[in-house]
């Protein structure tokens, strides 16, 4: 059994599966949030998983980008498109300074950087006058798509935002296969061994850290265009450990384990209260109709889980499995 070649078929199915979404009774607007925070844990797979670095400033990008495609939009009368190119040019530039302190460093240092240069980012979102402060920025108009298709639509923002999320992933699957992927691979493995080979590995990883910003700053773009604001929570450092969480619990270093992951724990978080009172009724505990205020507690819980029994993460282990069937129970675990 080959796992890559039923890869196309479940990409496939789960495409069709959000084509129709809308038509089997899902709310538009909750499917899209899903799907941006499925391309910011994607956009922050590729670096942690394919090139071994750990950034916990991954929300500067996110709300960096809202920010700006909201104040584009709304103050500076940017269209929709100018306004999702604005916020990826400001998530790749973040991006580009962030990634010019961090890969100076190795390991936990790195790391500290990225969340110290967050961390200032957000004091400065929560300053700034044209932010909002607390209140964040409100009202921001969907417009319309080149000044032609009208965004107000729930339904012909949901297509315009899945055609955006889907072309967005097809590029980091190419280049996690490109010869530049592979070589992001190699310094992931063994750096000292990629510098032998001659590879300046310090440029390799500052374009990983661009190309994620990037991703991840059109995630936060398109989200403030979906909801119609931007909020000091996109930028606040919990938004980079939720993006760390659906990573690890969906499969670190698969292509589908972000996706999952990010399903998980929106619905959870969204859904969990809907999910208390069903097992109250269920059971007849009160204490389950309480589980709604209590989402971070499930969601760690739920992170303990993974991490003691899928060391892989949802996606790795199931892959690992389907590799162990085609080896005939030979492959390393």
């Amino acid at each position: 059994m080959n796992v890559n070649k039923f890869a196309p078929i479940g990409y496939g199915l789960l495409l069709l599966g959000l084509i129709v979404a809308p038509f089997l009774g899902a709310y538009p607007v909750f499917v899209m949030k899903l799907l941006c925070f499925a391309l910011f844990a994607s956009a922050f797979n590729l670096l942690l998983g394919y090139t071994g670095l750990l950034s916990f400033g991954h929300a500067a990008f996110l709300g960096g980008a809202a920010y700006v495609t909201g104040h584009a939009v709304k103050v500076w009368g940017a269209t929709p498109e100018l306004g999702l190119l604005a916020g990826l040019l400001a998530g790749a530039l973040l991006g580009l300074v962030m990634g010019f302190f961090a890969i100076r460093r190795q390991g936990i240092y790195a790391t500290m950087i990225t969340l110290a240069l967050a961390q200032m980012l957000f004091f400065a979102a929560l300053q700034a006058p044209f932010t909002g402060g607390e209140d964040g920025l409100q009202g921001v108009p969907r417009g319309k798509l080149f000044g032609v298709l009208d965004l107000s639509s729930d339904l012909t923002m949901y297509y315009v935002c899945l055609i955006v999320v889907v072309v967005a992933f097809l590029l980091i699957v190419r280049t996690i296969h490109s010869p530049f992927g592979q070589v992001l691979k190699g310094i992931k493995e063994n750096e000292p061994r990629a510098i032998s080979l001659g590879y300046d590995t310090n440029r390799f990883k500052l374009l990983a850290f661009v190309i994620s910003a990037a991703i991840a700053g059109l995630a936060g773009a398109l989200k403030t265009l979906v909801l119609g604001f931007a909020t000091l929570s996109d930028v606040h450092w919990s938004a980079s450990g939720h993006v760390v969480l659906m990573t690890l619990v969906g499969g670190l270093g698969t292509l589908s384990g972000p996706l999952v992951g990010s399903a998980v724990v929106v619905l959870l978080e969204n859904k969990i209260g809907e999910l208390g009172t069903l097992l109250a009724q269920l059971t007849t505990i009160d204490w389950f109709n309480t589980l709604g205020e209590s989402v971070t507690i499930v969601t760690g819980l739920i992170f303990v889980v993974c991490v003691l029994a899928f060391r892989r993460g949802i996606m790795g282990e199931i892959i690992a499995w389907l590799e162990r069937r085609r080896t005939g129970g030979s492959g390393s675990h």
